[in-house]
């Protein structure tokens, strides 16, 4: 269950979305984004506002099923984009999808990737891929990346929640390879206030993976401001990074984040 309220989430897309518009003016659109190989920075934003697009369409049309996505797959033909012509679509974009999702609600019955079947699966996911996008493209330009506690909060839940869904076993075999007896994880931001909670444990030990706000002890710790967590999970950062601490098990981690990896 989301910690935002859907109109917050509708706010966020277009938020988050702009404050990737002065990265845009003043960056180099050809720069190589190193977490996500193989493409530059107006590649990474193409993609980006080509899945707010897509989105914005399922939602309004209340698709029963997939609408075609090769236009943000592609990136080949967007090598070389214009920062003057980028800005304002992929402003455009993120408004277009705003829109949309305003005018569903969060219950609008429509496909969804994932189970769930909701206009607000797609408020959500677009909010937390726009941050981690937006990660992308700031740190690949050399600037200082945050993004506000709530949101980093929700991104981390919603992070947990899909990575722990049934369905990936069906889809990716190897990820029951992550379960075994005393195979747990504690993520812990030590940033926060107490009241946020700000404690996952990713427990393994049985048939499927399951997660929980909690402070316990588990096979490994890994402690780490709010932002680098939601960086880490996301495999923007290292584990071994500065300002992150590993307590116990690292290799458990490291298969732990390989086997989830998405986005």
């Amino acid at each position: 269950m989301t910690l935002l309220s859907h109109d917050r989430l509708c706010a966020e897309i277009t938020a988050q979305t702009d404050l990737l518009r002065p990265l845009v003016e003043g960056g180099d659109m050809r720069a190589a984004v190193p977490s996500c190989p193989g493409w530059n920075v107006g590649q990474l934003l193409r993609h980006l506002g080509g899945a707010q697009r897509w989105a914005a369409e399922t939602v309004r049309t209340r698709a029963a099923g997939p609408l075609p996505d090769a236009h943000f797959r592609d990136l080949s033909p967007y090598a070389d984009e214009d920062p003057a012509r980028l800005g304002p679509w992929l402003g455009e974009s993120a408004a277009l999808l705003a829109d949309a999702l305003r005018e569903a609600g969060p219950d609008t019955e429509v496909w969804t990737p994932v189970p769930g079947g909701t206009a607000a699966f797609y408020a959500r996911r677009l909010t937390h891929e726009t941050v981690v996008h937006r990660a992308d493209a700031t740190l690949a330009l050399g600037a200082e990346f945050s993004v506000a506690e709530d949101v980093a909060l929700d991104a981390l839940d919603e992070w947990m929640e899909l990575g722990a869904l049934p369905m990936h076993f069906d889809v990716h075999p190897r990820m029951r390879e992550l379960l075994g007896p005393g195979r747990t994880i504690h993520l812990h931001a030590t940033d926060t206030n107490t009241g946020a909670a700000a404690e996952w444990v990713v427990d393994l030990t049985g048939e499927v993976i399951t997660w929980r706000r909690a402070h316990e002890k588990a096979a490994v710790a890994v402690r780490a401001p709010l932002t680098d967590l939601l960086l880490l999970v996301y495999r923007r950062r290292p584990a071994g990074g500065e300002g992150v601490e590993v307590l116990g098990d690292a290799q458990l981690l490291d298969l732990w984040l390989e086997r989830v990896a998405f986005g």
